[in-house]
């Protein structure tokens, strides 16, 4: 809290393409790298911070796509082959690597995948919801909702957006135990008179881009005559970690996640530099990395705290960033807006 305003984060959580199951390298190497790399790391941290007795953290949106894959007994069976695969390839790395710094890694690999192995097996054996459950029902995290798949709703028949919606919200109740009051539309998509069906449905609040309000997103705002309210997404703010050209994730240090060791299908390299071949990128090393992020939370917080200054008070300035963006270790990094 500061004299301006306050802090908050939201996240998004949607992997709504996955169609389909296998090992790497296949398509849902995709869902597996998202739920090692990202779900569980941002679980945890938010268990610490129950523990540490902290409420309203984060607002977090899951879309009813996702919540269904990471309860699904054979996702949970799949992601736990997984895990033990990942381990195996982080040993079978540290044999074949010969450079030190890579050894270092590959190290660093198998301590990763067995402290994930720990985590899924002693909470998430019965999936996502029951956990998702507690840090709800403890305060700690305000939960997002949306339609039934990730349709883009304003090109949708009315009915079939009414239908979509009320089945995601019902979804999530069902898993969760209550009904989300706040949406992250798909795409952010909106068009005239749809908030009419959100407070219908009982959604109170959704996210829109900034371009939707000509880049004023300094405040929430009712739409049209009713009393939902809408938050915009501040572009400026977002870009800074989510653009790799003007953000921190073009930063030489952190790992490039689309250069892979494809014999182990580990990601051995960082950065190095935008236009460098892939064949010619440097080691990645985690300390080097874990200073970078030191940095750029110490920016990003600063760059928060000024802009919030020049706000009319209270200000807000929102944020949204996809979960699986953040990936440990890597340059993808959650989705959300920020009150301040």
């Amino acid at each position: 809290m500061t004299e301006e305003g306050t802090f908050c984060l939201v996240v998004h959580s949607h992997l709504p393409w996955l169609a389909h199951h296998g090992s790497w390298p296949v398509g849902e190497e995709w869902l597996y790298q998202a739920w090692a790399h990202s779900y569980l790391p941002v679980v945890d941290l938010l268990e610490r911070y129950a523990a540490q007795g902290k409420r309203d953290v984060l607002t977090l949106g899951v879309t009813p796509v996702l919540a269904a894959q990471l309860d699904d007994p054979h996702c949970l069976r799949a992601f736990h082959d997984w895990l033990g695969n990942w381990q195996l390839r982080a040993d079978f790395a540290a044999t074949r690597w010969k450079d030190p710094l890579l050894k270092d890694l590959a190290a660093a690999e198998h301590r990763a995948s067995a402290k994930a192995l720990n985590d899924f097996e002693t909470k998430w054996r019965h999936g996502f919801s029951p956990v998702l459950r507690g840090l709800v029902d403890n305060g700690v995290i305000e939960l997002l909702g949306g339609p039934a798949t990730h349709p883009f709703q304003p090109l949708l028949d009315p009915r079939i957006r009414r239908f979509a919606l009320e089945t995601g919200l019902a979804d999530t109740e069902h898993r969760i135990g209550r009904r989300p009051e706040g949406i992250w539309a798909p795409e952010c998509g909106y068009s005239p008179g749809m908030e009419e069906g959100y407070a219908a449905a009982g959604v109170q609040r959704f996210l829109v881009d900034g371009p939707a309000l000509h880049g004023d997103t300094s405040a929430a705002r009712t739409v049209g005559d009713s009393d939902v309210v809408c938050f915009g997404r501040d572009l400026e703010v977002t870009y800074r970690v989510w653009s790799p050209k003007a953000g921190y994730p073009g930063d030489a240090v952190y790992r490039d996640f689309h250069t892979y060791d494809h014999p182990s299908g580990l990601k051995p390299s960082r950065v190095t530099g935008k236009n460098v071949p892939p064949d010619q990128k440097r080691p990645y090393e985690p300390e080097l990395a874990a200073a970078a992020v030191q940095r750029h939370a110490a920016d990003f917080v600063g760059t928060m705290v000024r802009g919030c200054v020049r706000l009319p008070n209270p200000g807000l300035r929102g944020r949204a960033y996809d979960t699986e963006l953040f990936a440990t270790g890597g340059t993808r990094a959650p989705r959300g807006w920020t009150p301040c």
